[in-house]
């Protein structure tokens, strides 16, 4: 057995387990490690200390059962191993920065804690075959483009430290008011085309330390929808990474967060693959009913023909 295999059958088990005592000491000897080598091991490979990590996964479920307004929150916090309502609630807002009643009282989206499936750490399947992990199917093939896609809307400007800490950093997703800004103007969008296809674009940023975050709607090729920003697709080849998630939360959170960690991170320096630098998630609309999308990475045409 591979170490992150060890790893992971106590990160399964703790996500069984939230609401029980979870000792350090009994996780080691699941995996089979002393727990000075366990809790190092758990760090490198899940990014965070085996408590911190076990906290934010109790605050990562909360949120979701919050939303089940049936469910007393005095309920939750004890399902969720919390000894009162106020524990609860001080770590809850902690992590989100708000209380569970606000969080309740005014949904809204939060980073927080993914369920890491390591295997996406080490797993190369070739282009067009389906990777099957928790939660998710995942498949990467190329695409080639023969017209540019143009797109308005609007950016923010990001600390390259939330993309760092994407699906592990908890709190409220500061890009929120970025989509639900475009969602309120879309309709006065000039040149805006009837499919309604949405856009969300990582771009690079002059600024040292801080990328581009662009949500935009697709409009015609000559439209000129003067005082939004605006962003081009170009023609040319690309890798896609599409997948599907149980509903929408999930795929923006936990889903893109897997996604984007396996194709930077496995598949393309496994195929000998490099890309442009902006990342394109493509949405047929970047709304609760959606459950789909696209991951469009241009490819640099030099660099692919030296690796043929």
């Amino acid at each position: 057995m591979y170490a992150w295999e060890q790893i992971q059958q106590t990160v399964d088990y703790i996500d069984k387990h939230l609401g029980e005592e979870l000792a350090i000491d009994n996780l080691a000897e699941m995996a089979s490690l002393s727990p000075f080598y366990y809790q190092r091991l758990f760090k490198r490979l899940v990014k965070k200390p085996v408590g911190e990590y076990i906290k934010l996964r109790r605050m990562g479920k909360a949120t979701e059962a919050l939303l089940q307004k049936d469910s007393r929150i005095l309920d939750i916090a004890l399902e969720l191993g919390f000894t009162s309502h106020e524990h609860f609630t001080r770590t809850f807002k902690e992590t989100f920065g708000m209380t569970p009643e606000e969080y309740r009282r005014n949904p809204t989206t939060l980073n927080r804690m993914t369920k890491p499936e390591l295997s996406l750490n080490y797993v190369l399947v070739g282009e067009g075959v389906p990777l099957v992990t928790e939660g998710i199917v995942i498949e990467v093939k190329r695409e080639q483009t023969e017209e540019a896609v143009r797109y308005a809307g609007f950016e923010k400007k990001m600390p390259v430290a939330f993309l760092d800490g994407i699906g592990c950093d908890s709190g409220v997703d500061p890009l929120g008011q970025l989509w639900d800004d475009l969602h309120e103007a879309k309709d006065k969008i000039p040149g805006l085309m009837e499919s309604g296809e949405e856009a969300g674009v990582t771009l690079p940023c002059s600024e040292e330390g801080f990328f581009r975050y662009f949500a935009g709607a697709r409009i015609r090729p000559d439209a000129a929808a003067s005082g939004y920003s605006q962003w081009e697709l170009p023609a040319g080849e690309y890798v896609v990474c599409s997948f599907e998630a149980e509903n929408f939360m999930m795929l923006v959170t936990d889903a893109l967060y897997k996604a984007l960690n396996y194709v930077y991170g496995v598949w393309l320096p496994g195929h000998g693959l490099q890309t442009e630098g902006f990342c394109a998630e493509l949405y047929v609309s970047h709304t609760m009913e959606t459950t789909s999308m696209e991951i469009w990475m241009k490819l640099i045409t030099d660099r692919e023909e030296k690796t043929e």
